[in-house]
């Protein structure tokens, strides 16, 4: 195993960090924003994204300060487009959701043979990351037609 880069593996947690702590507010924004006849259970699902995001916040936030790390009190840029449609959160989402993925990814990359510990936990990261792809994915061909 190669020693782990714990400089680089802080600045890339607290990364993760500020983009999971933009998905609770993205994801509560969301959930206030959409209307129609399928509201409540889509409200249900951004809630539990936003939920999620917190989670996952706080678990990396765990995993920083015990390498000794301090957490950035940041959250990472959103930009709002003022475009509520279903579809347009959807692809929102979609896009945020393929931006966690590949911070996961870089993370692997960065603890791989490092860290068994850190590898695993970024490997688990990737999978819930490319489940939320997978169900956004599903949930968009309804208003497209057709597959993204």
């Amino acid at each position: 195993m190669r020693e782990l880069d714990q400089k680089k593996t802080i600045e890339l947690l607290n990364s993760i960090m500020e983009f999971e702590l933009a998905g609770v507010v993205r994801y509560t924004h969301y959930s206030l924003m959409v209307t129609g006849p399928n509201r409540i259970p889509i409200v249900e699902f951004f809630k539990l994204q936003a939920t999620e995001s917190l989670t996952h916040a706080q678990q990396v936030g765990e995993i920083l300060t015990g390498l000794e790390g301090h957490p950035s009190l940041r959250i990472a840029p959103m930009e709002e487009t003022y475009q509520h449609t279903v579809r347009d959160i959807l692809e929102e989402s979609l896009s945020h959701e393929r931006k966690a993925l590949d911070l996961y990814k870089k993370l692997l990359d960065t603890v791989e043979d490092a860290s068994v510990y850190l590898e695993e936990f970024a490997r688990t990261m990737i999978g819930t990351e490319e489940l939320h792809n997978i169900e956004i994915k599903k949930m968009l061909r309804d208003y497209s037609g057709s597959t993204v």
